[in-house]
């Protein structure tokens, strides 16, 4: 079966590739190094005394932390095994990473992939929604945490740090306070869609001028979407994405330690947060360069030895982003031989009724009921309205 991704090839999408490229080399080759106060030399000199067995225990290590993930997926796709989780992770992620306008094709692949194994279209839209939102709302919180502990840890911060954490935290209680709105009330997402409605569907409109979306029905249809997945595995999902920036940061401090870098954990703990923040940064892919150059210029400012802070964030690198596209490789071979199913027709799926609000002991009472079957039985969501799923956050 041949996976129908639409890869960018819009002039202006592929300049903007070509930039992010172009500046992500600089900043690797150039600003790190620069930045820093040392060399290339005396970065890959470090690099070269990690042994080769430590280096594939830190593989796998690394391999150990995307597993983890798939249980943030599993929890929001009935019927999806780990194992498959793992494929589409490795699939979403290595062309996220080589391709023009990556994590759209990310999420286009992941799509494919999951209808290929008989996924309905409902399904997979609202896995891909479930975890976009435990995604933000983790990229919102490890930093916010991170801050706090150097604060309580007497740590001096410098203003725009600060800053940083104030405008991380309001932003994470506005999400949180929209999204928990749209789940307790069905006249908060309808007066959310709505108000989204009145500032998109010019746009939409625009584009496709017999397009009859409406936002609102979307928004309400998605909270019904949303409550019977998080009423199911909620606690899946978060202990999994919990195991996996877990294990990503005692792979940054093995890095780290294996390389030189002796800093206080609390200090490694803020570094590495930082790093997970800029990750999401557009300007470059996945941040490459971006993330590299401020981690360092951070520990190097916490009295870290430049070469060894150079030489662990260049290691972590590889590792976690790097080493994802050999890896792909072998998930799209996975994919190809595995077994697959052919989708349910579209309109062949029941609707859910109107949902009630989630409450706490629904939650607790509920995450050990058994699944109900794949079958998800709510609308259909075009690929392109869903956020990025399927590949773990970097």
């Amino acid at each position: 079966m041949k996976i129908p991704v639409a890869v960018p090839t819009h002039a202006r999408q592929l300049l903007q590739f070509g930039v992010g490229m172009t500046l992500a080399v600089v900043l690797l080759a150039w600003g790190l190094p620069y930045f820093a106060q040392t060399s290339w030399g005396a970065i890959w000199a470090v690099i070269r005394g990690v042994p080769p067995q430590v280096a594939i225990g830190l593989q796998a290590l690394m391999l150990l932390g995307l597993y983890s993930y798939t249980f943030t997926f599993t929890g929001s796709l009935r019927g999806l095994s780990h194992g498959k989780a793992l494929v589409i992770n490795l699939c979403g992620s290595s062309v996220s990473n080589l391709l023009p306008g990556g994590g759209a094709v990310g999420l286009a692949a992941t799509y494919a992939i999951c209808r290929s194994w008989g996924f309905s279209r409902r399904a997979t839209s609202t896995s891909a929604i479930v975890t976009g939102v435990w995604n933000v709302l983790a990229r919102i919180a490890v930093p916010v945490v991170a801050i706090l502990l150097l604060m309580i840890g007497g740590v001096t911060l410098p203003q725009a740090l600060v800053d940083l954490a104030v405008a991380g935290s309001l932003t994470g209680l506005g999400i949180i306070a929209a999204v928990a709105g749209m789940m307790a009330s069905e006249r908060v997402a309808q007066r959310i869609g709505a108000l989204i409605d009145r500032v998109v569907g010019p746009l939409v409109r625009r584009r496709r001028p017999h397009s009859a979306m409406s936002v609102a029905a979307l928004v309400t249809d998605l909270r019904a979407r949303i409550i019977d997945v998080v009423r199911w595995r909620w606690w899946s999902m978060t202990l999994g994405m919990i195991g996996f920036f877990g294990i990503y940061y005692l792979l940054f401090v093995l890095v780290m330690r294996q390389t030189g870098v002796g800093l206080a954990l609390n200090l490694l703990f803020a570094a590495y947060a930082i790093g997970r923040l800029l990750s999401a940064v557009g300007i470059t892919p996945g941040g490459v360069g971006v993330t590299e150059a401020t981690t360092t210029i951070v520990l190097v400012g916490w009295g870290a030895d430049p070469a060894a802070a150079s030489a662990g964030v260049v290691l972590f690198s590889i590792l976690t982003h790097l080493m994802e596209v050999p890896l792909g490789g072998l998930g799209w071979l996975l994919w190809s031989l595995s077994t697959k199913v052919e989708p349910p027709e579209e309109g062949t799926e029941p609707t859910l009724a109107a949902a009630r609000p989630v409450t706490v002991p629904d939650l607790l009472r509920d995450a050990g009921a058994a699944p109900a079957g794949e079958g998800d039985p709510s609308p259909e969501v075009p690929p392109e309205a869903v956020p990025r799923s399927g590949a773990a956050p970097r």
